[in-house]
């Protein structure tokens, strides 16, 4: 008979699936921030509730599947996992290396305080953005309201990109407010500075393509500003095309400067 764990750890499964390291040890916030939701008030207060591995309870399945166990246990702070899987790599320069791992996922209430931690971190970094730092006042109600609201539309969603248990990078796809527009979605995207260059946004991509395909969305639609070569590149490397301009689109540091739009069929 098949076992199951509920699906709250189910990007923690995901997590140790990806995994060839052979020790791994995880915050007990990196695991929240993976897992989107925080844990149950026993696993801060008692040991045995990580080294626990028979039923009723089936959450370490998470880990135990892939070939995990939990070596050592810092009550509130951080649960060291040892494989028996897979081997130590000899020419590993350094042991406290963890190989990258993403997991991506749709974002939770209890991501609320984090996601707007986020944006502000990659307005800040860049002028390509539609918001600058300091243009939107979020609140963590006013955060959770548009999840809700997300999770209620068909055609709509906000995905999270998490490496290593860091909050990296997003992706939203609102649908078409209309009956005639149902087919398409707008996306926007954004990915940390310190995470760039590590497949991030393309990985972003090919899950919030997979979900469009699957709610019946057809065409996606973004925005770029014509200074953001290297978002055009990603953009069109991921099957985007270029299908016009808007002049004086938006006014950054006191200077207008125009939008390209690119859309693609899926």
């Amino acid at each position: 008979m098949t076992r199951h764990f509920e699906n709250k750890y189910i990007p923690l499964a995901t997590f140790f699936k990806q995994s060839t390291n052979k020790e791994i040890t995880l915050t007990f916030n990196e695991i929240e921030a993976i897992i989107g939701q925080g844990l149950p008030n026993a696993a801060y207060l008692s040991s045995s509730w990580w080294k626990k591995t028979k039923p009723p309870a089936l959450h370490y399945l998470a880990w135990t599947d892939y070939g995990y166990s939990v070596k050592d246990v810092e009550l509130g702070k951080s649960i060291h996992f040892q494989s028996v899987v897979h081997e130590k790599d000899e020419r590993t320069a350094d042991e406290n290396d963890q190989k990258a791992i993403l997991v991506i996922r749709e974002a939770e209430l209890e991501d609320a305080r984090a996601f707007i931690k986020l944006q502000e971190t990659i307005f800040s970094e860049t002028d390509f953005m539609l918001y600058g730092k300091s243009d939107i006042q979020m609140t963590v109600q006013g955060i959770r309201k548009n999840f809700t609201s997300w999770k209620n539309e068909v055609n709509s969603i906000l995905l999270l990109a998490i490496m290593n248990g860091q909050y990296a990078g997003y992706v939203q796809f609102t649908g078409g407010p209309a009956p005639r527009a149902l087919h398409r979605a707008s996306v926007v995207i954004g990915v940390k500075q310190e995470f760039s260059k590590k497949g991030i946004a393309s990985s972003l991509m090919y899950h919030g393509e997979k979900w469009a395909k699957e709610v019946g969305i057809s065409k996606l639609e973004l925005t770029v500003i014509k200074e953001n070569i290297k978002a055009q590149k990603l953009y069109e490397k991921l099957g985007f095309e270029n299908e016009g301009s808007r002049k004086n689109a938006l006014i950054i540091n006191g200077h207008f400067v125009d939008e390209f739009h690119m859309g693609k069929i899926i």
